[in-house]
């Protein structure tokens, strides 16, 4: 990664296991030192007293063998968010009445509270539209890759971020689910607002002010009105979109048609997952094309080299970089470390992706490494990401276009490639000049 953003950031890089802090501010700029120092040092990090109550502890896990563990076994290693439901299983109404809960939550209790309706709600509500299924969207995101490059191509210089990462997964997520283009703007409010507290939280709990959550859920009100509107519409005047068919369809695991207030927390879930995941990808792969002298040029002439490229990109610069979503149902031990029943586990994926123990030459991109999918950017096993395969199209989509478009890629002078706050790594901005291909 770029160094030189090292000396803007509030904190200095650490250079031992007591320096290491991967929450404070400017933190995301020394991630990738810090979890060199983890691997070798402590490759499972106590963090005392910060579990889900005061006398709990909180683990950072960052080997990939310890997390590939945790994820694929909800019994033993449950979400966070499933132990809340299950203590007020006998009282479905306080779900709905717990103060700060957003329409996701909301949706995650009537709809798939168990790994078994998690799945039936994946193949049969999302996965037609986002999973295996988004394949039916690739003239609609090959369109929106072209409308965004066309805005800039006859200048000089644009910014990646604003000019194209950005607002691509927007785009798309808005024609997916039926939004006009002109509401992607509004749109871009409310997904600011869906992920304030993983960029503004404090801590690996990501807590927020008192006034921020009460300005998150101000905004998020909106956004409901917003869907609750269009779900009216879609179910007197169905259309070919996501929502329209969430008003249509029989649910086969519950036998019954969806509620409005259930496809509002569908939409959100999609909004959340299907706008950063991909401008963070999108990205950190430009800057890792740009710094390796000939890497476009090998694509431009092989692109089956793509896909590789992309899940390579999304390995080394992971763009969720963890979440603490899952707790011990039982004693445990990771890497020799007793974990307590209870504590709670933070999932360090952009660690695990660059674990020497699981990757040969880990911080090498390679086109060629065998099993390039299996890195854990996605998440893996019942609760892996239901947009992954949306995700993968308009990546592997964008970077053909800019191919085909494109005959040099570089950096802008006066680039800082400092990162937003948070547990996601998000670029604030990439200056970059290009050459446009010429045509015979």
């Amino acid at each position: 990664m770029r160094h030189v953003n090292h000396d803007l950031s509030p904190i200095g890089c650490p250079h031992a296991l007591a320096e290491v802090d991967l929450f404070a501010p400017g933190a995301a700029e020394h991630w990738y030192e810090a979890y060199a120092i983890l691997h070798a040092e402590a490759p499972v990090l106590r963090l005392p007293g910060e579990g889900m109550t005061p006398d709990r502890d909180a683990f950072i896990l960052s080997k990939y063998e310890d997390i590939a563990r945790v994820v694929r076994d909800w019994e033993r290693y449950p979400p966070t968010l499933s132990l809340l439901l299950e203590a007020r299983k006998a009282d479905p109404a306080s779900v709905r009445a717990m103060p700060d809960i957003d329409a996701m939550v909301k949706s995650i209790a009537s709809l798939r509270p168990n790994p078994e309706l998690w799945r039936a709600h994946r193949q049969q509500l999302t996965d037609p539209w986002v999973g295996p299924g988004a394949k039916r969207h690739e003239a609609m995101i090959t369109g929106h890759v072209d409308a965004l490059i066309d805005a800039w191509i006859a200048g000089d210089t644009f910014d990646f971020v604003a000019d194209f990462a950005r607002p691509l997964p927007q785009r798309t997520m808005a024609s997916v689910l039926g939004f006009p283009l002109e509401d992607v703007k509004d749109l871009e409010i409310w997904g600011n607002a869906q992920v304030m507290s993983y960029v503004h939280g404090c801590g690996h709990n990501n807590i927020m002010t008192a006034e921020q959550t009460a300005e998150k859920f101000r905004l998020l009100a909106g956004f409901s009105d917003y869907v609750g509107t269009h779900v009216r519409r879609r179910r007197a005047n169905p259309g070919d979109d996501m929502i329209s068919y969430l008003t249509q369809v029989h649910y086969e695991a519950l036998d019954r048609k969806l509620t409005d207030e259930e496809i509002d927390g569908i939409v959100y879930a999609m909004v959340i997952g299907g706008l950063e995941t991909t401008q963070y990808a999108l990205v950190e792969q430009a800057q890792l094309l740009i710094e390796r002298p000939g890497l476009f040029a090998k694509l431009k002439a092989d692109r089956a080299l793509i896909r590789p490229f992309t899940e390579e990109g999304m390995r080394l610069r992971s763009p969720t970089q963890g979440l603490s979503t899952r707790i011990t149902a039982q004693d445990e031990v990771f890497q020799g470390v007793p974990v307590p029943a209870g504590s709670t586990l933070h999932l360090r994926w952009g660690a695990a992706n660059i674990d020497p123990d699981e990757f040969d030459d880990p911080l090498d991109l390679k086109l060629d490494r065998a099993a390039v999918t299996r890195h854990l950017a996605f998440s893996a096993g019942p609760r892996v990401c239901p947009g992954t395969g949306l995700s993968r199209l308009e990546q592997t989509i964008a970077w053909n276009r800019l191919c085909d478009r494109l005959a040099a890629l570089d950096y802008a002078p006066g680039n800082t490639f400092l990162h937003q706050p948070g547990i996601m790594l998000g670029t604030l901005a990439l200056h970059c000049t290009f050459e446009t291909e010429t045509i015979a």
